[in-house]
């Protein structure tokens, strides 16, 4: 990771290396925190801009409330100290870290009253899987590991310690000498990747897992609005992995993946082992919406 200059903490800029937290922090030892993943974009017109900032914020704050976590700021004031926070970088693009978590106090399962506090990192990053995964695909691997049961994990929630699971499913994987990990759901449905939605194409028809166990991804969201713009039918229904074995393309998406084609699964070949063209319009399509190409989609970025 190459680090910037200031961390915003509690509305104040820190210094990167003196952004520190004590370590009786109470969600550093229990995980009870949440966070989001949001991505700037250097835009074709030389701004920068937030890709759907509000909706990240929401997703934040709900994720704070189905945790009883009081964030003690606005949506307006967290959306604030975010620009402020870029433009204090001189980040044109990148990537940006929201974090709630609980100080230092109680030291119990139960944290009483601890503080919420939270801040926010910015820094440079690319593809998370690579450019050339972008460009011609990833090889993935059915984790061992199953996602969380919804009375388990409260999977609508993007909670720290949730993704113990996310760490043990790609270590595994990655050591078979995989890309990355997907994982299935408590009934044995395909659920989603480490840290990604999937979708999958067959006849033409775009397919992805419903909001089950899956976390309610805003990459997602943004692809089914693409593909319906585009004439492609989207279906949200479960599928198994075999169905998946079977299907003409499939990719993940999310905020660091952006839109990663899918090459193998468990050793078999996706279609033609290369992104497929419903793959490329979709890839393209979001790309370009997201450098300020697509006017249909302004309303998705949020300039500095």
């Amino acid at each position: 990771m190459e680090k910037t200059k200031k961390i915003w903490m509690d509305g104040k800029f820190v210094n990167w290396e003196d952004a520190n937290v004590h370590i009786l922090t109470h969600t550093l030892h229990y995980g009870l925190g949440v966070f989001e993943g949001i991505r700037c974009y250097k835009c074709e017109d030389g701004r920068s801009a937030v890709f759907r900032l509000q909706e990240h914020t929401d997703r934040l704050f709900e994720s704070a409330h189905i945790m009883q976590v009081q964030i003690p700021y606005s949506r307006e004031d967290i959306n604030k100290a975010i620009i402020e926070t870029l433009k204090v970088n001189d980040l044109k693009e990148g990537y940006i870290r929201p974090l709630v978590y609980l100080s230092a106090g109680s030291m119990g399962i139960y944290p009483k009253d601890n503080p919420v506090k939270v801040a926010i990192a910015v820094w440079s990053w690319g593809a998370y899987l690579g450019e050339k995964a972008i460009k011609e695909g990833i090889r993935v691997k059915i984790s061992s590991f199953t996602r969380h049961h919804v009375n388990v994990g409260m999977t609508k929630a993007k909670v720290v310690g949730n993704y113990v699971n996310s760490i043990l499913a790609k270590r595994e994987v990655i050591a078979m000498g995989y890309d990355e990990a997907l994982l299935l759901d408590t009934d044995g449905y395909i659920s989603e990747g480490s840290g990604e939605n999937i979708f999958m194409v067959k006849d033409g028809l775009l397919k992805t897992t419903p909001l089950t166990s899956v976390l309610r991804g805003i990459t997602r969201d943004s692809v089914i609005r693409i593909a319906k713009d585009k004439g492609i039918p989207v279906l949200e229904g479960r599928f198994s992995r075999d169905e998946l074995y079977t299907a003409d393309e499939a990719f993940f998406t999310g905020t660091a993946a952006e839109i990663t084609p899918i090459r193998e699964v468990d050793n078999r070949k996706i279609g033609e082992g290369k992104p497929g063209p419903v793959t490329k319009i979709i890839q393209e399509t979001f790309f370009n919406a997201v450098k300020g190409r697509e006017k249909k989609y302004a309303m998705w970025l949020a300039y500095l």
